[in-house]
């Protein structure tokens, strides 16, 4: 098998050995090459070079989000009705009609001052002799604002009546609890997030001016985002932005901003809350970035390379080109053969390849036959073969995959390993610029091969395959991030390659080693965790016959697994093997369910009407036979089927042997030979085989145990396990002697959880309640 396998790599990795070219790129010329004839040739590979620049490079198109627009749009209209109904709690401005008596700064002032001060204002306005004209009230030694407002009161407290004068009292003073109410409310509103100026200036702005305010800042809101906002905007060039728009420090401001015109705090105000809601609204156009990716490359034309007649391709002496080599290879001066030293190489490639595989394989839980070394043999030459046959992807996430499901993580991880570095060398990967897939492709087999192994059915494989999907996905657009030329592509065509060359691959690979693992299973004899767990499937045809026509065989059955288990768990055995094997060794007790006494369910026993004690042996021996055609039959796996026979190995018939030597003695008869009442087994090979022997037999004892203890059962149980160990039933099994203590204690404790005791029901619970 090393020498078919190393036979085949190298087949792989030398074919093209087989017609290689005498002369290389980076050779030097043994001779002067001078063209004999004009000829004109496509650079294939520098086209392809231009023009993947060409896609790489392409700047995505934009499009604009329906979605985001209209919520942008939504916010800002939710905020302007909730600072509108603030507004409305607070109350018209001015809230005196004739500004003669009271100005709009006067009026702003009376409603924002403290109480205290307020108070100061209504005594200074009684006890202050009213002056006889207002022109002398605000004269220049009374700038400040508090008294001017205190002579204006004192003057119209002069001019009108007094009920007209308590009445303008008690608008101010209306006008000053509906403040003080909305700015309470205003200040603990989290959701308007203004300065205290800004805050303010919500409040003190006049209707006309907040009405044209909202106009300018929904207008604007419609115009910018009709105009669209890009993906990574700066704040400063948002902020610049919006101020062109509201007229803000430009020096030529719109016409129609003028006609609109509001103060600079309002535009201000309206810069500040524009740039809290506006955001970007402009998306990737993934279809429309493609096509223009695309037509970007097209429109590279072929890259061609002239030669005229006697020009001098290459000197002798000089190094050659890969232009030259072109030139070369078109006008036939290169001549092909087989490349010998190149053979040789790829034999020491495949030899070494073939050896790291092999002492990988020594991590393999079970040991591998020849069908194993097939089967790894094709895993490892496909991913090589695919890319040797030009095929964009690798079967890297496959490969992980089934060979970790097969044979342990450990020589996934290597297989993986080795593919991809017999696929780099098959591939001339060097020569080449796409070598993301086959990265995106090794890691994807990395990380299935280290998880595979260890998941127990194929749900966790499918999820597994989803995982190996995005990871390759992730890596793709990661190394598309490292390496494209322009960052504005990145959106574009690596996300949308990473689905292509990442996603997509992962997923499908996935989809396949799990479609085709079944198959394989069955063609190669192959063992999964998955496969056991299906076998162990209590609606198996073949269980389901068995529980229904030897429902004792079935009990007993139950309860070995349950032994074997158990044991098998406590000595880090296969656990699910163990299961499976268990469930069927003893179908061959389908031909006379009858003949076995578990079946019989109390009625005549069969033995004792035949009254043949060598005939009675043929039919108990018979179920070993009998159970490996039905496992045959029904295409079990040999590890399966194999517990049939072993589970018995060579013991002897003790019961109707003694029954024999009896009659023989009384018929004076000669002696009788025990290979006629030994089974023909052979004696388990296996761990899990001897563990399950042992369950086997120990199982009938512990059954008729009723009253014993524990260490009334351990003691019989060793005895058992003793005297097949003395009966060298355990020779080949792997079993340790030390290791039967730890056995019986382990079958001793199942016992005693099947026996668990339970409250006895009082006999009124159990009589029906009288009507």
């Amino acid at each position: 098998m090393l020498v078919l396998t190393i036979v085949s790599l190298t087949s792989v990795l030398g074919n093209r050995f087989y017609n290689q070219p005498t002369l290389t790129r980076g050779a030097i010329a043994p001779r002067t090459y001078i063209a004999p004839s004009y000829l004109t040739i496509v650079d294939t590979q520098e086209t392809e070079r231009l023009r993947k620049q060409a896609r790489d490079g392409a700047v995505p198109v934009l499009k604009k989000d329906p979605l985001i627009t209209e919520q942008i749009l939504s916010n800002i209209q939710d905020y302007l009705n909730h600072i509108a109904l603030l507004r409305e709690t607070v109350g018209e401005f001015p809230y005196i009609s004739e500004t003669e008596i009271l100005s709009r700064e006067s009026q702003l002032y009376l409603r924002q001052a403290q109480e205290a001060e307020w108070q100061d204002i209504l005594n200074q306005i009684g006890e202050t002799r009213q002056p006889e004209d207002l022109s002398l009230a605000i004269n220049s030694e009374l700038n400040l604002q508090k008294e001017q407002v205190i002579a204006k009161l004192q003057y119209y407290q002069k001019k009108i009546s007094s009920s007209e004068y308590q009445e303008l009292l008690a608008t101010i003073k209306k006008a000053r609890r509906q403040y003080e109410r909305t700015w309470s409310e205003l200040t603990q509103n989290q959701n308007i997030q203004l300065t205290e100026a800004e805050k303010r200036l919500i409040l003190d702005l006049s209707d006309e001016v907040w009405q044209t305010t909202e106009i300018i800042i929904r207008r604007t809101t419609r115009r910018i985002l009709t105009q669209g906002i890009p993906q990574g905007i700066p704040e400063g060039l948002m902020q610049q932005t919006i101020n062109v728009h509201l007229g803000i420090e430009v020096e030529q401001a719109n016409p129609e901003l003028l006609r609109d015109d509001i103060p600079e705090t309002a535009k201000m105000l309206a810069s500040t809350i524009l740039l809290r809601f506006l955001q970007p609204n402009l998306i990737i156009d993934s279809e429309a970035t493609a096509k223009l990716a695309e037509t970007a490359a097209e429109a590279i034309p072929e890259q061609l390379i002239y030669i005229n007649k006697d020009e001098i391709i290459v000197a002798q002496g000089e190094e050659i080109s890969s232009q030259q080599f072109l030139k070369l290879d078109a006008l036939g001066m290169i001549y092909r053969g087989v490349n010998k030293q190149g053979l040789g190489i790829s034999v020491a490639i495949a030899t070494t390849a073939t050896t790291i595989l092999w002492l990988s394989q020594s991590k393999s839980p079970t040991k591998l036959r020849s069908r194993d070394q097939i089967l790894l043999c094709l895993l490892t030459v496909s991913s090589p073969l695919m890319a040797i046959f030009q095929v964009p992807y690798t079967s890297l996430p496959a490969v992980g995959l089934l060979t970790s499901s097969f044979y342990g993580p450990t020589v996934g991880i290597t297989q993986v390993g080795v593919s991809t570095i017999l696929t780099i060398l098959a591939d001339e990967i060097s020569e080449g610029e796409d070598w993301e897939p086959l990265a995106v492709g090794a890691i994807g087999g990395i990380i299935a091969a280290s998880i595979a192994g260890r998941l127990r059915d194929r749900d966790q494989l499918a999820q597994l395959g989803v995982g190996v999907g995005l990871s390759q996905w992730a890596v793709y657009f990661i190394i598309r991030l490292i390496f494209t030329s322009s960052p504005v592509a990145i959106w574009s065509t690596a996300l949308q390659q990473g689905i292509y060359y990442g996603l997509l691959p992962g997923l499908g690979w996935s989809v396949f080693a799990i479609g085709i693992s079944p198959y394989l299973e069955r063609l190669f004899g192959l063992l999964t965790p998955s496969r056991l767990s299906e076998l162990s499937n209590i609606n198996q045809p073949l269980l389901k016959k068995l529980a229904e026509e030897a429902p004792g065989t079935w009990q007993h059955t139950l309860f070995v697994a349950s032994l074997a288990e158990g044991a098998a768990r406590k000595l880090n055995c296969n656990v699910e093997l163990i299961r499976a094997g268990t469930l069927y060794h003893d179908i061959g007790k389908l031909h006379d369910p009858l003949g076995f006494i578990e079946n019989q369910m109390g009625g005549p026993n069969k033995h004792d009407t035949i009254n043949d004690p060598w005939a009675s042996a043929a039919i108990i021996k018979k179920h070993v036979t009998q159970g490996i055609i039905m496992a045959r039959r029904h295409e079990l796996p040999k590890a399966i089927s194999d517990f049939i026979p072993q589970h018995q190995g060579t013991m002897l018939i003790a019961y109707f042997y003694f029954q024999a030597k009896q009659i023989a003695e009384a018929n004076g008869e000669p002696e009788v030979s025990e290979y006629d009442f030994r089974y023909d087994g052979p004696i388990p090979q296996s761990r899990e085989a001897g563990i399950m022997m042992l369950a086997d037999s120990c199982e009938a004892a512990l059954r008729s145990l009723e009253n014993a203890n524990r260490d009334k059962a351990l003691i019989m149980i060793s005895k058992i396990l003793k005297a097949r160990w003395q009966d060298n039933q355990l020779v080949d099994s792997g079993l340790k002697y030390d290791e039967l203590a730890i056995i019986a204690s382990v079958f001793v404790d199942v016992w005693e959880q099947s026996k668990h005791r339970r409250i006895a029901y009082p006999k009124a619970a159990l009589e029906s309640p009288n009507k």
